[in-house]
């Protein structure tokens, strides 16, 4: 039985489309970049922003950290709860719960904005740690993953018995550096076949088949 799972957030157990979108938007605008289709900033749910900025809009280290600010400036105050619970989410938890697991979050996100969604949506009180990315640190995915484990007290004698869920290449990749199994779900925002090439060890389309496989393995 896998005894300890860990929880991507963005994209795994929230929608955060509206307020990850309108907050690049306007970090784009503040670089006189427009970008009046939020469709095509949908790629920057997941990966650390920095990362996505420079890569998407060929930024340098300096000006991808301003990028991230001004995103930051907006996403602090409103667009932190542009966001909602995918349906199914608190049902799978519970049964989770119920069943005997160890829930933890591993999300990119800095931890003092994923604090405050996890309790908005009522997430928290079915998670026993939670590990996110650093303002001023780091955010890349493997970081988080082993933060989170070391928080739970997993050694490398446990890693078979953990397993990562999340929405995009970097969380599998992640889990994979980090030694531990993973499940990719198709309900995120993974791009065709990116989960299929980043090697998930199982890959769901829906929270019921998600429930249903990490009750199983």
């Amino acid at each position: 039985m896998k005894k300890y799972i860990l929880f991507d957030l963005d994209g795994t157990l929230t929608d955060p489309k509206e307020g990850i979108t309108k907050c690049v938007q306007y970090a784009l605008e503040y670089f006189g970049i427009h970008e009046p289709d939020l469709e095509k900033l949908v790629k920057f749910i997941g990966p650390p922003l920095d990362v996505s900025f420079s890569e998407y809009y060929g930024m340098s280290e300096a000006d991808a950290s301003i990028a991230v600010d001004k995103y930051r400036e907006r996403f602090s105050s409103i667009g932190i709860f542009e966001n909602g619970l995918y349906e199914g989410i608190i049902d799978m938890l519970k049964a989770l719960k119920k069943s005997g697991r160890c829930l933890a979050l591993a999300t990119s996100k800095p931890d003092v904005f994923a604090v405050r969604i996890v309790e908005k949506y009522g997430i928290a009180p079915y998670l026993d740690v939670l590990a996110g990315g650093k303002i001023g640190g780091s955010c890349n995915k493997d970081d988080v993953i082993a933060e989170a484990l070391d928080m739970l007290g997993v050694t490398d004698n446990d890693k078979q018995e953990v397993i990562m869920v999340g929405d995009r290449k970097h969380d599998i990749i992640g889990a994979k550096k980090c030694g531990i199994e993973s499940v990719g779900v198709r309900f995120g925002y993974a791009e065709e076949g990116e989960l299929e090439t980043a090697g998930a060890d199982y890959i769901v389309s829906t929270v019921e088949e998600l429930e249903k496989l990490l009750l199983s393995v």
